[in-house]
């Protein structure tokens, strides 16, 4: 989640509430993961972020508890 919020702050407001639509969801619904460490987002957003800011942001840095080689070789 760390390279999230470290994506996050290079963008201006507007920026990052067009990044996280693009991905499904809300710049609020992003902080608000970001700072309750103990929530996970989901599988399909973390998909979308790691599309959307062009491989920058892994899913493994957001979800390391997936197994993401099987998705990605599956």
């Amino acid at each position: 989640m760390e390279n999230l919020r470290l994506f996050l702050k290079t963008m201006k407001p507007e920026e990052q509430k067009k990044f996280a639509f693009s991905c499904g969801t809300t710049i609020n619904y992003l902080r608000k993961k970001i700072s309750n460490r103990s929530s996970n987002l989901g599988i399909k957003i973390c998909i979308e972020i790691e599309n959307q800011s062009q491989g920058k942001v892994r899913c493994e840095d957001l979800r390391p508890d997936v197994n993401w080689s099987i998705v990605r070789n599956g």
